[in-house]
């Protein structure tokens, strides 16, 4: 099979920004891949989602929110919603018909935002350590009274990347943010099939975050697949095989 060539290019938003997109032509549905938090459109996962799409003449979308990758923009000045916003933008202009989406940790939240907001085209979604409410539970949560104050009264604190070193902020706008739009504490109302793939050693975002989306989530057909050895990337050829296999599933 010829396979269709990639197109880069940037798609404007009010703001004045532009955020940046890769977009594979193909039949449908359209796999769109939502990356996650501080995360970017050329890592392995949307690598081996490109590849697959291109091989099996799949059309295929991917993008970088507001600060992040390629994408004009400060991170620091980004929320849940606004990179919500991003993604949906993107599929309003650079898709059509039908859609799976592919969210990865913060994309899987991004990923539920988009599916209730275009309902009617959102035919299956596929988690991989989905993090929904992650602001208020992962973040929050763990943080100690000190460091709710600084963020209460200075409005962030910086916190260490476990995997870069690099520093980042938190800001209390993302906080906030992330309190209007909470999906677990509620029934979400996707009915279409939904894959949750989340590894048992992920420091990051615990399994059981996945059995409680798939509690909250109105479809009859939801299954999660555990991998024991797995961590909160799950990029390593097993996993991305996986990520094939249940594509192969919901494609058909």
């Amino acid at each position: 099979m010829t396979q269709a060539p990639e197109e880069t290019g940037r798609l404007p938003r009010a703001s004045g920004v532009s955020i940046a997109y890769r977009r594979r032509p193909g039949k449908g549905p359209t796999i769109v891949f939502l990356g996650g938090f501080r995360s970017d459109m050329s890592g392995s996962k949307a690598g081996a989602l490109d590849a697959y799409c291109a091989a099996r003449g799949q059309a295929f979308l991917r993008l970088d929110y507001q600060g992040h990758g390629e994408s004009d923009g400060a991170f620091e000045d980004g929320t849940v919603g606004l990179w919500a916003d991003d993604a949906i933008a993107a599929i309003d202009a650079l898709t059509t018909g039908a859609l799976i989406l592919v969210g990865s940790s913060m994309g899987g939240w991004i990923m539920l935002e988009a599916a209730l907001a275009r309902t009617g085209r959102v035919r299956a979604l596929i988690g991989i350590a989905p993090a929904p409410d992650f602001t208020e539970d992962l973040i929050w949560g763990a943080m100690d009274e000190p460091a709710r104050l600084v963020l209460e009264t200075q409005g962030r604190v910086e916190e260490t990347s476990d995997y870069d070193g690099a520093s980042f902020p938190i800001t209390r706008a993302l906080i906030e943010d992330g309190r209007t739009r909470l999906r677990l504490r509620a029934p979400i109302p996707f009915a279409g099939p939904v894959r949750l793939l989340h590894g048992q050693r992920d420091p990051d975002v615990p399994w059981q975050r996945s059995l409680l989306l798939a509690e909250r989530l109105a479809s009859e057909d939801v299954r999660c697949l555990f991998i024991k050895d797995g961590d909160h990337r799950l990029s390593r050829p097993a996993d991305l095989d996986l990520l094939a296999h249940t594509l192969d599933e919901l494609l058909g």
